[in-house]
Protein backbone atom coordinates (compact mmCIF):
# COMPACT_ATOMS: atom_id res chain seq x y z
CA UNK A 1 0.00 0.00 0.00
CA UNK A 2 2.77 2.44 0.88
CA UNK A 3 4.03 2.83 -2.70
CA UNK A 4 0.53 3.69 -3.88
CA UNK A 5 -0.06 6.40 -1.28
CA UNK A 6 1.45 8.80 -3.83
CA UNK A 7 -1.89 8.46 -5.68
CA UNK A 8 -4.13 8.69 -2.61
CA UNK A 9 -3.46 8.29 1.10
CA UNK A 10 -6.91 6.77 1.62
CA UNK A 11 -6.26 3.26 0.30
CA UNK A 12 -8.27 0.89 2.41
CA UNK A 13 -7.00 -2.56 1.41
CA UNK A 14 -3.95 -4.31 -0.01
CA UNK A 15 -6.11 -6.81 -1.91
CA UNK A 16 -5.95 -6.52 -5.70
CA UNK A 17 -8.46 -8.27 -7.93
CA UNK A 18 -8.66 -8.98 -11.63
CA UNK A 19 -12.24 -9.75 -12.64
CA UNK A 20 -13.32 -12.01 -15.48
CA UNK A 21 -14.80 -8.95 -17.20
CA UNK A 22 -11.43 -7.14 -17.08
CA UNK A 23 -9.61 -10.24 -18.34
CA UNK A 24 -12.01 -10.31 -21.27
CA UNK A 25 -11.39 -6.60 -21.87
CA UNK A 26 -7.64 -7.21 -21.97
CA UNK A 27 -8.08 -10.15 -24.34
CA UNK A 28 -10.40 -8.17 -26.61
CA UNK A 29 -8.40 -4.93 -26.75
CA UNK A 30 -4.83 -6.24 -26.44
CA UNK A 31 -4.85 -9.62 -28.21
CA UNK A 32 -2.55 -12.27 -26.73
CA UNK A 33 -1.09 -9.95 -24.06
CA UNK A 34 -2.94 -11.64 -21.21
CA UNK A 35 -2.06 -15.15 -22.38
CA UNK A 36 1.61 -14.31 -22.95
CA UNK A 37 2.29 -11.97 -20.05
CA UNK A 38 -0.10 -12.67 -17.15
CA UNK A 39 2.86 -14.07 -15.20
CA UNK A 40 4.20 -10.49 -14.88
CA UNK A 41 1.07 -9.05 -13.23
CA UNK A 42 1.92 -9.72 -9.59
CA UNK A 43 5.47 -8.38 -9.95
CA UNK A 44 4.31 -5.23 -11.76
CA UNK A 45 1.84 -4.43 -8.99
CA UNK A 46 4.13 -5.36 -6.08
CA UNK A 47 7.28 -3.74 -7.50
CA UNK A 48 6.31 -0.96 -9.91
CA UNK A 49 9.11 0.81 -11.73
CA UNK A 50 7.01 3.96 -12.16
CA UNK A 51 3.66 5.11 -10.87
CA UNK A 52 2.28 7.96 -12.95
CA UNK A 53 -0.57 10.36 -12.34
CA UNK A 54 -3.82 9.67 -14.18
CA UNK A 55 -6.58 12.17 -14.97
CA UNK A 56 -9.09 9.93 -13.19
CA UNK A 57 -9.08 9.99 -9.38
CA UNK A 58 -7.74 6.99 -7.45
CA UNK A 59 -6.10 5.50 -10.57
CA UNK A 60 -2.47 4.48 -10.75
CA UNK A 61 -0.75 4.19 -14.12
CA UNK A 62 2.03 1.67 -13.58
CA UNK A 63 4.95 1.23 -15.95
CA UNK A 64 7.54 -1.50 -15.75
CA UNK A 65 10.35 -2.52 -18.06
CA UNK A 66 12.07 -5.90 -17.94
CA UNK A 67 15.51 -5.33 -19.43
CA UNK A 68 16.44 -9.01 -19.70
CA UNK A 69 13.25 -9.77 -21.66
CA UNK A 70 13.05 -6.48 -23.56
CA UNK A 71 9.40 -6.14 -22.49
CA UNK A 72 7.60 -3.02 -21.29
CA UNK A 73 4.16 -2.92 -19.72
CA UNK A 74 1.48 -0.47 -18.70
CA UNK A 75 -1.06 -1.46 -16.06
CA UNK A 76 -3.91 0.68 -14.78
CA UNK A 77 -4.92 0.02 -11.18
CA UNK A 78 -8.05 1.47 -9.56
CA UNK A 79 -7.44 1.96 -5.85
CA UNK A 80 -10.22 1.29 -3.35
CA UNK A 81 -10.96 4.16 -0.98
CA UNK A 82 -13.27 4.45 2.08
CA UNK A 83 -16.11 6.10 0.13
CA UNK A 84 -16.36 3.10 -2.23
CA UNK A 85 -18.89 0.33 -1.51
CA UNK A 86 -17.65 -1.96 1.26
CA UNK A 87 -16.95 -4.90 -1.05
CA UNK A 88 -14.73 -2.94 -3.48
CA UNK A 89 -11.08 -3.96 -3.74
CA UNK A 90 -8.17 -2.50 -5.65
CA UNK A 91 -8.77 -3.59 -9.21
CA UNK A 92 -6.75 -4.06 -12.39
CA UNK A 93 -8.50 -2.03 -15.09
CA UNK A 94 -6.24 -2.91 -18.01
CA UNK A 95 -2.83 -4.38 -18.79
CA UNK A 96 -0.81 -4.35 -22.00
CA UNK A 97 2.62 -4.59 -23.52
CA UNK A 98 3.88 -1.29 -24.93
CA UNK A 99 6.77 -0.35 -27.20
CA UNK A 100 9.77 1.61 -25.93
CA UNK A 101 8.69 4.79 -27.71
CA UNK A 102 5.32 4.74 -25.88
CA UNK A 103 7.04 3.92 -22.58
CA UNK A 104 9.30 6.98 -22.98
CA UNK A 105 6.37 9.16 -24.10
CA UNK A 106 4.46 8.34 -20.91
CA UNK A 107 7.51 9.29 -18.85
CA UNK A 108 7.85 12.61 -20.70
CA UNK A 109 4.18 13.56 -20.70
CA UNK A 110 2.80 12.28 -17.41
CA UNK A 111 3.67 13.35 -13.90
CA UNK A 112 5.86 10.73 -12.19
CA UNK A 113 4.56 10.14 -8.66
CA UNK A 114 6.86 7.24 -7.78
CA UNK A 115 10.08 5.86 -9.19
CA UNK A 116 11.35 2.50 -7.96
CA UNK A 117 14.96 1.55 -7.47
Amino acid sequence: IEKYRVVTDQIRTDVVILTDERIQHIKDHHPNDFERYARYLRDIIEAPQYILEDKSPHMAVILKEYMEDGKRFRLILRLSIPSDPADYKNSVITFLEIIERKFQKYLRNKKILYKGE
